[in-house]
């Protein structure tokens, strides 16, 4: 399991959806991921620092997690499968351990509100299109570019056509 962490998120205005892309910590792999667009601006919002009067759907479940005694540890992309990324969130309570199924998504909106910090298993990294950084800020920006006109299974495919390892990425 490697360590990841936010490299960048990426609004796509025409498909109403995000891309947020992991940065494997002590490696050089970048992996993107759409989401939904409200899983996009729930994580957009804590990265910007915006605060609500009235908590919302994550900040809420953070409240009742810490309310029932239980903090969360880490979330962790776990699988890959079927086109889709999967994620546990690994929280505890008293002495008990416990994994919960999530979309990577909202896994991430609860770690961005509770600085847990986000891992990556290793046979994701194997089979998930990967993008190798260093990257230029050039490249950044042509990369966010195309990815406006793109819709998720055209930019897998070219991947396959490229040489990457599989098909996948979708939430």
């Amino acid at each position: 399991m490697k360590v990841a962490r936010i490299y960048s998120l990426i609004f796509i205005p025409p498909l109403a959806q995000y891309v947020v892309t992991l940065e494997e910590v002590d490696g050089s792999r970048l992996v993107p991921i759409w989401v939904g667009i409200n899983e996009g601006a729930a994580i957009a919002m804590v990265l910007e620092g915006e605060k609500f009067a009235r908590p919302l759907t994550h900040d809420l479940t953070v409240s009742l997690i810490k309310s029932l005694g239980g903090s969360i540890e880490k979330v962790v992309i776990s699988d890959l499968r079927d086109n889709a990324y999967y994620a546990k969130i690994v929280a505890r309570q008293a002495d008990k351990t416990l994994e919960i199924d999530s979309r990577p998504s909202d896994a991430m909106a609860l770690a961005v509100r509770t600085n847990s910090p986000i891992f990556i298993e290793d046979k994701v990294l194997d089979m998930c299109p990967v993008i190798n950084k260093p990257i230029t800020a050039d490249e950044v920006k042509t990369f966010e570019r195309e990815l406006e006109k793109l819709h998720p299974d055209e930019f897998f495919k070219r991947l396959d056509e490229e040489g990457g390892k599989t098909k996948g990425g979708l939430e």
